[in-house]
């Protein structure tokens, strides 16, 4: 049986973010990440040309790279990045409308909140996933444990200041994956040169899931 998207999200555990400049850009970072052992990736609709980067990335690398689209404000980009090849959609705040068109193209909907008011509104209108955002600037793993406290069932991505000395306190917290930005997407390290630092980065993440895991 195929792994669904929320499978290998939720199996891969990290969803790092792509704010890059250009396609050249994007697809250096994403071989670095792949060479680390990270085969998903969000891009964000702050890239230039997001769609383009998103069909490049479809087109070098299939179904070994998990795409998402990220900062999605309105229903027609969530439609535009899921037809460039987005399987998952994220925003830093709910809307209804976009979380309604990410699931009428049989996609995932990943909106994001902060507060249990918040929270709850995204689960009500269909959230799959729910990123908590920004989350380390309000208390991160604690603040995240309080919130599944009453909400259990949640399925909630930290996201903002995660970093690879705090990420195994998230998944003890209750976190089913990681959003991650510039600690492992470092576009320094691309136009430096020094591609290697995006694979020990991703290597350093997985190694803090995998002994979260027990693997």
């Amino acid at each position: 049986m195929a792994e669904t998207t929320a499978g290998r999200l939720e199996r891969v555990g990290l969803i790092p973010v792509l704010r890059a400049k250009n396609t050249k850009q994007a697809l250096a970072v994403v071989d670095a990440m792949i060479a680390g052992g990270v085969t998903v990736v969000e891009v964000t609709m702050t890239c230039p040309d997001a769609c383009g980067v998103l069909r490049a990335l479809k087109s070098q690398y299939g179904e070994q790279v998990l795409l998402g689209s990220g900062t999605v404000t309105k229903a027609r980009d969530a439609e535009a990045t899921i037809e460039a090849g987005a399987e998952f959609v994220v925003s830093p705040s709910t809307h209804a409308e976009v979380i309604a068109a990410t699931k009428a193209a049989g996609k995932l909907s990943v909106p994001g909140a902060l507060t249990p008011t918040e929270v709850m509104t995204a689960e009500e209108a269909g959230a799959d996933y729910i990123k908590i955002f920004p989350c380390s600037a309000v208390g991160g793993a604690p603040y995240l444990k309080a919130l599944l406290a009453p909400f259990p069932e949640l399925k909630l991505i930290p996201t903002g200041g995660v970093t690879v000395q705090t990420a195994e306190s998230f998944l003890k917290a209750g976190a089913r994956a990681l959003g991650v930005g510039s600690d492992l997407v470092n576009l320094a390290a691309i136009d430096e040169g020094r591609p290697e630092v995006i694979t020990e980065a991703a290597k350093a993440y997985l190694a803090v899931i995998a002994k979260f895991r027990g693997v």
